[in-house]
C-alpha cells in the first residue's frame, strides 16, 4: 500500500514537471526553458504555469483509476493538492 502511494507521488511529480516544460515551451514564444522560468517569476505568473503543468496528472489520475490502482491514485492527488496548496502560498507571499 505505502509502495503503492510512493509510485503515485513519484508519477505526479514526474508529471507536473513534464507539463511544466510543455507548458513553459508552448507559451514561452521561442525561448527556452530557463528564460521563461525566470521571466514568470519576475512577472509573478510562475504559479499560474505551475498549475498549468498539473493537468497532466488529470491523465495519470484516471489511467491509475481505470486500472484499478487506487492507492497509485490517492498518491497523484495527493502531490496534486501539494502543488495548489503551494501555488496558493507562493501567491499569497
Amino acid at each position: 500500500m505505502k509502495k503503492d502511494i510512493f509510485i503515485g507521488i513519484l508519477v505526479g511529480i514526474i508529471a507536473n514537471a513534464i507539463g511544466l516544460i510543455l507548458i513553459a515551451t508552448l507559451l514561452g514564444n521561442g525561448d527556452d526553458f530557463t528564460t521563461v522560468i525566470k521571466a514568470a517569476a519576475e512577472e509573478g505568473f510562475l504559479g499560474k504555469l505551475i498549475s498549468l503543468g498539473a493537468i497532466l496528472n488529470l491523465i495519470s489520475f484516471f489511467v491509475f483509476i481505470k486500472r484499478k490502482e487506487d492507492y497509485r491514485a490517492r498518491g497523484v492527488l495527493l502531490i496534486t493538492v501539494l502543488i495548489a496548496v503551494s501555488t496558493f502560498l507562493f501567491k499569497l507571499f
